[in-house]
């Protein structure tokens, strides 16, 4: 192992991010607010740490798998410590351990936040808030990528450690095409909220933020009671369409754009993303109905929002979930759980993830009743090699147990069952909101410090896909 090399590309990363801090400054200048210079500090600090690796050690695209994954955690963990500096900067809630929680929850679009009140921030910061969700939505790393100059090997290596195994299925092209079609759908979509938010009523700096808050699915908002705050059922339409847009695979809907959007119809992930959100809205409209709500239309309303939401890993909120039937929870904490497609910008299981493991469950139970038979689960025709089950099987096993070690440390710590298991499994599946004291109009703040720590650790053990974590950790036994 090299450590110039993953300095040097560590450095990339924190350019990158040193040039959106400097963005948030200017906004900061702009309206002459009080995170001007914490923005600024940070900035210069970035951009100084990133450049002297760039000056020092010489340029190579030759990396190894090991060096790759450690590129990758590295550049993570870099950009979560740079994005807490303006909030420690600058203070007022912002104690270390808030300003880690709020940065990785930013960057991992986890959506989960310590502030009690987040109109008090200044703009400029609300601003870099916003910004940590759209640089972590598609990826850190397929950001930097995408623009550089080819890197060879090293892309094909960052970019294939940095995605999801699942999410590289629906590409068919070389991985400087696969990055720049991500960044396109990335962009687009993006522009297009932002445009369609204005449109809705929204002022140019709301749109913006929440236009990135949406796309990277992450959910942070510049109001305290988030999507609430605006009761218009307008930039509620707008934001559902682009939740569930950004909950698709990227590949899909750049073909769809290309081709036709009846196309994407044809893939048994996008039905069963669409059919199980549509089942999981009428089930909890009818559960809600009559209590909170009186009328059907609202029932409807603020059911297919938050399910959306939830679902997608977003975590917007128009309505305080924890008020409803404990049914209409469980609906939301299994969308909490499976959330959105491979190859998008939400967490959780995945739902390409639930598929393989119901057809490896149906060739079991096949096998058991005739031993000898051949059975080979297939999805649109395709056969599931028998490793992707495996891995399927045992990243879920693992997915699931993280979340109960979670909740067991919290719960050690005193915070009750359902705040504890809610805020666990929306940690690990980087959704943001969970229920009791960590609910959609309620935040983390009342989350002791070394609750806080755990929960970030399982913020990026989600956002990493478990692996990429842990493989970090014990780079030092690799051969």
């Amino acid at each position: 192992m090299r450590p110039h090399i993953i300095f040097r590309y560590t450095g990339l990363i924190l350019l990158f991010n040193a040039a959106f801090l400097l963005i948030s400054a200017l906004i900061s200048a702009c309206y002459s607010d009080s995170a001007f210079l914490p923005l600024l500090y940070s900035a210069t600090i970035a951009a100084l740490f990133g450049i002297f690796p760039l000056i020092y050690v010489p340029p190579t695209t030759d990396i190894t798998n090991k060096e790759g994954f450690i590129i990758v955690v590295s550049s993570w963990l870099v950009a979560c410590l740079v994005g807490g500096l303006p909030y420690i900067l600058w203070g007022g809630e912002f104690t270390l351990s808030n300003a880690w929680f709020e940065s990785v929850s930013g960057f991992t679009t986890t959506g989960s936040t310590i502030l009690t009140d987040v109109e008090a921030l200044p703009l400029g910061l609300l601003f870099w808030r916003s910004a940590t969700h759209w640089i972590g939505g598609i990826g850190i790393i397929i950001f930097v990528l995408s623009v550089l100059p080819s890197l060879g090997k090293a892309s094909m290596i960052l970019s294939r450690t940095e995605m999801s195994p699942l999410a590289l299925e629906n590409f068919h092209y070389r991985t400087k095409k696969t990055l720049q079609i991500l960044v396109i759908v990335y962009v687009g979509l993006t522009l297009a909220e932002t445009i369609g938010l204005f449109i809705c009523g929204m002022n140019w700096f709301d749109a913006v933020t929440h236009a990135f808050a949406t796309i990277a699915t992450g959910g942070f908002s510049t109001k305290n009671t988030s999507i609430a705050h605006y009761q218009s059922h307008a930039i509620e339409i707008v934001v559902m369409v682009f939740m569930l847009l950004s909950g698709l695979h990227f590949g899909l809907l750049f073909a769809a754009f290309q081709r036709r959007v009846s196309g994407l119809w044809k893939s048994s992930v996008v039905r069963y993303y669409f059919i199980a959100l549509a089942c999981g809205v009428a089930l909890i409209t009818l559960s809600v109905h009559g209590a909170p709500f009186f009328t059907w239309t609202e029932s409807l309303r603020y059911s297919t929002f938050q399910l959306i939401s939830l679902g997608t890993s977003t975590g917007f909120a128009t309505i305080d979930t924890t008020l409803w039937p404990p049914f209409a929870q469980l609906v939301l904490i299994f969308f909490t759980l499976q959330c959105a497609c491979a190859g998008s910008t939400s967490g959780g299981i995945k739902v390409d993830r639930i598929i393989i493991f119901w057809k490896g469950l149906l060739r079991q139970i096949t096998k058991t009743r005739h031993p000898h038979a051949m059975i080979i689960p297939k999805i649109d025709g395709v056969a599931i090699d028998g490793e992707v089950l495996e891995a399927s099987f045992l990243y879920i096993t693992v997915y699931l147990g993280t979340i109960f070690i979670s909740c067991l440390i919290l719960t050690a710590l005193g915070i009750d069952i359902l705040s504890a298991f809610s805020g666990s499994a929306a940690a690990m599946g980087n959704v943001g909101p969970g229920f009791g004291i960590v609910g959609s109009m309620s935040n983390f703040s009342q989350i002791p410090d070394a609750g806080k720590w755990v929960l970030t650790l399982t913020m990026l053990l989600g956002r990493l896909e478990i692996f990429g974590l842990i493989l970090f950790v014990t780079a030092g036994s690799w051969k």
